[in-house]
């Protein structure tokens, strides 16, 4: 099924910027209110309403993510030359940059999904349960880590999985030190107002390229300049064990990583159980269920980390 959209993007010759339509932070409705608890204060609420980000300090203590950490380095390791359909190398030196689908290849970021600490903030804001609709661990390693050029995930799960509405958000979990070094995550407040509309027809299997190398679905350089000059740039540094959640239309990116030190990051999409996905746009073939779920979209149930 494919609905009529309001962010048409990818078959013009032009650049737009549109308003969004719809609310950042959701309200739940009478019958799943008193199951939702709301575990963000008024002003983080307020804080992830007007920027389109909120980073939490010290969600996870040192052993957590001393565990964590050793996990994510064993399965780089076990995962490097395998060929793997999940994993993704980076251009040019072929080291893994990310692994996808994490939470089905191991138990521990299974469990790590669940936590309250995470799930029940996705909860909070989106109103409503909530399934995977993407996980990966972004290993960035050190030297060479490439960037992530900027873009909204939104305009990507839009046009190329269908995701109907902007009811999903993302949750990093900083699995080492994210420092202004080492290529963090970048946040430009206030953009997730705005949908930007890109240029250019969408290739065939586009993620085999874009996971990778971005160069489909990337905003035009003066209306990414105009929501810069709005709102400034914001780095989201921190110590290990600390997470930042931000909006599905959030614009973002990150620079590469040419320090001795990597930047490895767990994230977690998690998306409405009333926005499931539908059919791609543009008659696009739907992307692989480790990229973009389809079937597994049942509600999650909390469960608190056990190492």
């Amino acid at each position: 099924m494919q609905t009529q959209t309001p962010y048409r993007s990818r078959h013009q010759n032009m650049s737009a910027i549109l308003a969004r339509c719809g609310p950042v932070i959701h309200e739940p409705n009478d019958d799943l209110a008193p199951a939702l608890p709301a575990v963000l204060s008024d002003a983080q609420r307020d804080a992830y309403r007007n920027n389109g980000f909120l980073l939490m300090p010290d969600l996870f203590d040192a052993d957590e993510v001393a565990a964590l950490y050793a996990e994510m380095q064993a399965m780089r390791e076990s995962y490097a030359h395998q060929g793997r359909k999940e994993v993704i190398s980076e251009p040019g030196s072929g080291d893994v940059r990310s692994v996808f689908d994490v939470h089905h290849l191991n138990p521990l970021f299974a469990n790590l999904m669940r936590d309250p600490r995470v799930l029940d903030v996705a909860r909070d804001v989106l109103g409503s349960e909530v399934y995977i609709h993407q996980s990966r661990i972004n290993y960035k390693p050190g030297f060479t880590g490439k960037e992530f050029y900027w873009h909204s995930d939104f305009e990507t799960w839009h046009i190329e999985d269908g995701m109907p509405a902007m009811r999903a958000l993302s949750c990093s979990i900083l699995l080492t030190d994210n420092t202004d070094e080492n290529g963090p995550l970048m946040l430009i407040p206030g953009s997730h107002r705005h949908f930007i509309s890109c240029m250019g027809e969408t290739p065939e299997e586009n993620y085999k390229k874009s996971l990778k190398i971005q160069e489909c679905g990337v905003p035009d350089p003066l209306l990414l300049s105009y929501l810069a000059d709005m709102g400034g740039i914001t780095t989201a540094k921190g110590k290990a064990g600390s997470v930042v959640f931000f909006d599905c239309n959030t614009m973002h990116g990150s620079n590469s990583n040419i320090t001795p030190y990597p930047r490895s990051n767990a994230f977690f999409v998690y998306n409405s159980v009333d926005n499931v996905l539908h059919a791609p746009r543009d008659g696009l073939i739907a992307r692989p269920d480790h990229i973009a779920a389809r079937n597994d979209v049942a509600a999650l149930t909390p469960q608190a980390l056990a190492l």
